[in-house]
């Protein structure tokens, strides 16, 4: 096992940076969108900038989070932090970079129902504007990806729509659209 060790850590020595700034390079000329992972650090995220990543995912620290925020990246962070109260693993809270200002985009990470009651708990349990907490599951994300045909509800667009009722206090699809076709 040492010796597998030894092996990865060299490969991962010798060549981790020089594929990171190649692969980097071949989605920067392609136009696409990069997101960092697991910043912990203001040195992480100025890699990432230079790398030329504009989505700080998952930022495991206050300062993290706020110096890719300052940096101009969507900070996203999962779901399920919010519905939890914090993160699995002890990093930042995703409802304290809310509270901060520092909170862009939700993602359902490990728990897709999530994206639907996380909004409605940084409603009630933060006083966070509805309408902004909704769109970091729909408008934030759809901007942050380049995807401007949804996130909103605006004439033009996707028309992708869920009804929602509040019952015992959490939230319950009721109907989908997709596409202004009615699904559910």
């Amino acid at each position: 096992m040492a010796a597998y060790v030894a092996e990865k850590t060299d490969l991962n020595r010798r060549f981790a940076d020089s594929n990171r700034r190649r692969l980097a390079s071949l989605v920067r000329e392609r136009g696409l969108p990069q997101a960092s992972h697991d910043d912990g650090t203001c040195a992480h995220v100025e890699e990432a900038i230079g790398l030329g990543m504009c989505i700080a995912e998952f930022p495991t620290t206050f300062e993290a989070a706020a110096a890719a925020h300052r940096f101009g990246m969507a900070v996203v962070m999962g779901a399920p932090n919010v519905v939890r109260g914090g993160s699995h693993s002890g990093n930042i809270s995703a409802r304290d970079l809310a509270v901060d200002g520092l909170l862009d985009i939700l993602s359902s990470d490990y728990a897709p129902v999530s994206l639907l009651h996380a909004p409605f708990l940084l409603h009630s349990e933060i006083d966070m504007p509805l309408a902004k907490a909704v769109g970091m599951v729909s408008r934030s994300p759809a901007a942050a990806l380049g995807l401007s045909d949804r996130g909103e509800i605006t004439p033009g667009k996707r028309a992708d729509l869920v009804r929602v009722r509040v019952v015992d206090e959490l939230p319950v699809p009721r109907q989908v659209w997709r596409a202004g076709e009615r699904i559910l």
